[in-house]
């Protein structure tokens, strides 16, 4: 048995849900548009430079939840599914899962996107098991604040061998661990298993690829 680990932003689907749901919130007017974008924005680049402070964007991207009807708000990200995120998911990136899943491989989604926004996007793809930021509750519904290790850059180890001991593992017990990725983010965890892909790569993750002669995919019609 193997290990397959999927990023999701930019890897999976063709576009980073994290932004694309602050875009979502303010086009429908659920957050201020001129404010939030801008921060939005801002924080996106922050992320794609490798400088992201990922404490300090969780408590941005959160906040438009906090005390939230959950029905509200399961009823927005429905809306967002359909009208955002399917059509960013391509037919080879179903394939790569369906693949991975047909070869009996374990497959967990490995993302520093909230578990909110991506939980019904693993859904999406069958993917079984993911790894996202997490969010506080209380009284089942949203704080606004994060809880746990952020699961953003080395973080995403500490998450990936939390889960698997759970399960009695770790990452060097299987033959064979690969990872997908579009980020210089993920060059931790790339480097972790015994298989990394870039996917799409951006400039460093490219260069990297190229240098220690990592393949490159490609899984989205740009």
């Amino acid at each position: 048995m193997n290990l397959a680990l999927f990023d999701l932003d930019n890897t999976l689907i063709a576009i980073d849900s994290d932004h694309a749901w602050g875009r979502y919130l303010v086009a429908r007017g659920i957050v201020d548009s001129r404010e939030f974008d801008r921060k939005n924005d801002y924080f996106y680049e922050r992320y794609k430079a490798g400088t992201l402070d990922i404490h300090e964007y969780l408590l941005f991207a959160l906040a438009p939840l906090a005390g939230r009807a959950r029905a509200e708000i399961d009823a927005w990200h429905a809306d967002f599914m359909r009208t955002v995120i399917r059509p960013a998911i391509g037919a080879k990136a179903r394939e790569l899962v369906r693949a991975h899943l047909a070869a009996g491989d374990i497959c967990c989604c490995v993302t520093a996107t909230n578990a909110f926004v991506t939980a019904p996007i693993a859904r999406e793809f069958g993917i079984p098991h993911l790894i996202a930021c997490d969010l506080e509750e209380h009284a089942g519904v949203y704080t606004g604040r994060p809880t746990g290790i952020p699961s953003f850059q080395h973080g995403k180890i500490l998450r990936v061998e939390g889960w698997l001991a759970t399960m009695g593992k770790r990452i060097a017990d299987f033959p064979v661990s690969r990872f997908y990725s579009d980020s210089r983010n993920d060059i931790p965890l790339l480097e972790r298993v015994t298989h990394a892909v870039a996917v799409d790569p951006d400039d460093t993750l490219r260069d990297m690829a190229v240098e220690r002669g990592w393949p490159v995919l490609s899984l989205h019609d740009r």
